[in-house]
């Protein structure tokens, strides 16, 4: 399959990661037929661009979607694709899985990758699994404790000084010269394994709009190419308004989608509970806002007070998830959707995450001589 930038148009048959013009580039848009199967990989064989090594998969993708009690006081069907389910609790797992199936196809014996979160544990994960060394790079103001997740599975994690808004670029540019497969937050196979976000949706209901926390862009990209390529290959009816969620301290692509313009900018200053969705200088921003021009659709940003308030809510059904998983359900109140309206939330990453960010719940103290009383005086 051909590699397209979605930007300058420009084609590739090598699998390079990013054009010459500088975007991300992306491969065409396959069409093909659901089969009976086990995982989503098998289900939707004919829309991935390298087989995935299914005898080393950890039970990536097929997560739950739930249906929601938070709809009710907004007068929409809410339904939470929870992607906390996932091997290391984030939809990162499914991208992962792909890239790392390429990698070992084709000859890599170590993958890398630059993140200080999800992403990091994830490919320190599947780099053990699939028998590879992984190379995590992270920022010098990384904290030991986040860092204790990418560690435990044996990955080097090192820390990098200096810029880390160059660093992106620069670890794809050393790894082609050492040999190490960099699949960072827009990889091409990367996004393309978060397209079965969109086909277990689509197996399940046909949403209206779906609500997708934005860092990067790679998520929405996935899930946006997913509903495209079931939509062309006939499979639903139509494809659904798609809305990405930033936090309002750092929203580099709502900010230019707001003001009208075609080309994101730096967003200075990033200040977010939402650590996870803070990029402040998206790589694939510009076509993220290419898809929402295109296609009519919204970008939403949200105060940190309402994604903690979102946070709790959440909890309140039981899913614990972190800031950035919440904030679309925090974007629901500000955008006044149609009554009945079916609407898909996905949650993003696990609370167990960022448990320094979450506020210690009441706790009471009770002498077990009194616990009877203790209990009574709480039912």
């Amino acid at each position: 399959m051909k590699l397209v930038c979605p930007i300058c148009g420009k084609t590739y048959e090598e699998p390079v990661q990013r054009c010459e013009c500088g975007e991300p580039v992306e491969f065409e848009t396959f069409k093909g037929e659901p089969y009976i199967g086990k995982s989503v990989w098998e289900r939707f064989w004919d829309f991935w661009p390298v087989e995935p090594a299914l005898e080393l998969s950890l039970g990536e993708g097929d997560t739950p979607l739930i249906r929601s009690k938070l709809g009710k006081e907004l007068g929409v069907k809410l339904y939470l694709k929870n992607e906390t389910a996932n091997p290391t609790w984030s939809f990162k797992d499914r991208g992962t899985f792909l890239a790392m199936s390429y990698a070992v196809k084709v000859g890599y014996k170590a993958v890398g990758t630059v993140s200080t979160g999800n992403m990091a544990a994830s490919v320190s994960a599947y780099a053990s699994r699939f028998g590879l060394k992984a190379k995590i790079l992270v920022s010098e103001s990384a904290s030991d404790e986040k860092l204790k997740a990418v560690s435990v599975y044996g990955g080097e994690v090192i820390r990098v000084r200096g810029d880390y808004g160059r660093l992106y670029f620069d670890s794809m540019k050393l790894g082609k010269r050492l040999g190490v497969y960099f699949m960072n937050s827009d990889n091409p196979f990367r996004v393309e394994g978060y397209k079965g976000i969109a086909f277990e949706i689509a197996e399940e209901i046909s949403p209206d709009y779906v609500l997708i926390p934005t860092s990067s862009g790679g998520l929405f990209r996935g899930v946006a190419k997913g509903f495209i390529e079931l939509h062309e290959s006939g499979l639903i009816d139509r494809v659904p308004t798609l809305i990405a969620v930033q936090a309002e301290g750092c929203s580099p692509i709502c900010r230019a989608f707001r003001e009208g313009k075609i080309r994101i900018e730096r967003f200075e200053n990033p200040k977010t509970i939402a650590k996870a969705i803070a990029n402040p200088y998206p790589p694939s921003g510009n076509a993220v806002l290419k898809l929402l021009r295109e296609f009519g659709w919204k970008c939403v940003s949200v105060s940190d007070d309402k994604i903690l308030e979102a946070q709790r809510k959440l909890a309140g059904e039981g899913l614990f998830v972190q800031p950035a998983s919440a904030t679309g359900i925090a974007a629901l109140k500000k955008l006044e959707l149609p009554e009945g309206a079916k609407v898909v939330s996905i949650l993003t990453g696990s609370g167990l995450k960022t448990l320094s960010t979450t506020g210690q719940g009441k706790v009471r103290e009770c002498h077990l001589e009194r616990l009877e009383n203790c209990i009574k005086n709480d039912s």
